[in-house]
């Protein structure tokens, strides 16, 4: 990948990964707000805006970052198998999306139930805290690992770099 072109698709990972972290944030306040709130109305809103930013920021963000993620590694000498750091942060990436996926229709269900109920029966329905709140950490973790790139090849970075340093002997020997 030619430097331009890298910087380019970097900076978008990094916004798209970024802005997930944040929507998520903004996400877990709402769900806080509706677990500790007894006003109806305030529950009633932050289902509802729960939904919308899963929906329209957090699953767009989530898949974005995942692709600009496969883009990253598959056009940099990091590679998408060749270091731990790299397939820990895919699978843990892939993890999110899928649990955001499967998570998602609940909330637009209990979102429904917020704008159809009563003022007496929205007090049960509590906040979303659990997923926001662990995928937060796992948004974290991934994101200190991209920082730290701790060392370790796997077997495939292995023989890849093996095969990196025989191409010069081999290119020689074929000149002498």
């Amino acid at each position: 990948m030619a430097p331009g072109l890298r910087k380019l698709a970097l900076t978008a990972h990094l916004t798209f990964s970024f802005g997930w972290i944040g929507a998520v944030v903004a996400y877990l306040a709402l769900g806080v707000a509706a677990a500790t709130r007894q006003d109806t109305q305030t529950v009633r809103a932050a289902w509802i805006a729960m939904e919308v930013t899963g929906w329209f920021a957090i699953v767009p963000l989530a898949l974005a970052a995942l692709l600009t993620g496969l883009v990253m590694s598959l056009g940099t000498p990091w590679g998408l198998f060749r270091h731990y750091w790299v397939v820990i942060s895919l699978v843990l990436t892939i993890l999110c999306t899928v649990v955001l996926l499967l998570h998602m229709p609940t909330v637009s269900h209990l979102a429904g139930i917020a704008a159809q109920a009563d003022g007496a029966n929205i007090g049960g329905l509590g906040g979303d805290l659990l997923h926001p709140g662990v995928g937060l950490l796992v948004l974290l973790a991934i994101t200190v690992l991209n920082v730290y790139k701790p060392r370790g090849v796997t077997p495939y970075g292995w023989r890849k770099q093996q095969e990196m340093r025989s191409r010069p002997a081999q290119r020689d020997a074929a000149v002498s």
